[in-house]
């Protein structure tokens, strides 16, 4: 497919892991616990909020016996995005590659195998999901600096006489273990430094100004929300910083999460499928089954036409990345109660499960 910025380029970073096991149950065991592994990457330390859930037949690991995925939302144009992926590769590949180890009955058997990865498209996802019109928002989690100092340097305040008072509050906070930078360049006026941190996506950031130091106190200012507060700067300064770190990080998955959960709308009628789409949202809705693959080519087949449609178009290129076709994401772990009787979106047959779906990178 054509490169992406920030999610598919002509190298990336790419962390794997490989196991085998006596049983299926083992391996399921393994399968659930690496993917649970890349739940919290995205959810507690990038703040992103993603669907757990098994890939259909048709999107599982070409050869394995089942596939597991974590889904991230893109809020901006309302995509999916594949977060990383967790594989039951089932015995096929060690009856093919001629795999086999000796059981405790003495007998040779075809162990289980599993894979599970992530790239760094995880940061192009964070970026994404976060980000705004000024620059980067990084969560405090994995901001490579979570705090930087920027004295208001003037006429009426110098760099050596708000120096000391900086560098107290600069030692107060790497005590506690925080990523913590002073800017005392002289070339660059503070409003110069605001947009340069910002842009970068740094946390927070504390101000000293004259009066600050009159008062003993020093403006904080929160990159994500734009929040400014004045706290006296004494010796709980430094542990109430770091607390606000841990809200920060909180507040960030939360706002992201309330943003993707309003548009994950159910669907129970074809006729509302392709407005929900293009009104940025991902769509769940009866299903009646993974082994289906027709209906589910159907789908992706009928969401493209109607879309294209919409949009004047007749066609798109086969290596693009960002199709106007829905596919299934997931089947999600967590399903809404089915009533029953209640029949597919395509093809008419007694559904058997939700399934999500969207646009997706």
């Amino acid at each position: 497919k054509d490169p992406t910025p920030f999610l598919r380029s002509r190298e990336f970073l790419w962390q794997e892991g490989h196991t085998v096991h006596a049983t299926l149950k083992d391996a399921d065991v393994m399968v659930m616990q690496a993917l649970e592994m890349y739940r919290q990457v995205y959810e507690d330390l990038m703040a992103v909020p993603v669907v757990p859930g098994y890939k259909t037949e048709k999107e599982r690991f070409a050869g394995g016996y089942q596939t597991t995925t974590v889904e991230a939302f893109i809020p901006m144009n309302g995509r999916a995005i594949q977060g990383a992926t967790s594989h039951n590769l089932g015995q096929n590949f060690g009856k093919m590659f001629d795999i086999s180890f000796q059981g405790e009955n003495g007998k040779s058997q075809i162990p289980w195998q599993t894979s599970w990865g992530l790239t760094t498209r995880t940061i192009g996802v964070m970026v994404m999901v976060h980000g705004d019109d000024k620059g980067l928002v990084i969560p405090p989690n994995v901001a490579p600096l979570q705090v930087v100092i920027v004295p208001i340097v003037s006429k009426r305040l110098t760099i050596e006489q708000a120096g000391p008072y900086c560098e107290e509050i600069l030692s107060n906070l790497q005590a506690l273990g925080l990523r913590v930078k002073l800017d005392d360049r002289g070339m660059y006026n503070p409003g110069w430094k605001y947009n340069h941190w910002e842009q970068k996506g740094v946390p927070l950031r504390i101000e000293v100004g004259p009066r600050d130091m009159e008062n003993k106190q020093a403006r904080l200012v929160v990159r994500y929300n734009g929040e400014k507060m004045d706290w006296a700067v004494d010796d709980e300064f430094a542990p109430k910083v770091k607390d606000l770190l841990v809200t920060i990080q909180s507040s960030m998955f939360a706002k992201a999460k309330e943003v993707r959960d309003a548009h994950v709308i159910k669907v129970t009628e074809w006729k509302d499928f392709v407005p929900m789409l293009e009104k940025k949202n991902l769509v769940l809705t009866p299903w009646c089954g993974g082994e289906h693959e027709e209906w589910e080519e159907w789908v992706k087949k009928k969401s493209r036409d109607e879309s294209l449609a919409n949009l004047g178009q007749e066609g798109e290129e086969e290596t693009t990345a960002t199709s106007v076709a829905a596919k299934t994401l997931c089947i999600p772990f967590d399903q809404p109660e089915l009533p029953p009787g209640t029949k597919c979106i395509a093809s008419g047959l007694d559904a058997k499960c939700w399934v999500l779906w969207g646009r997706s990178y």
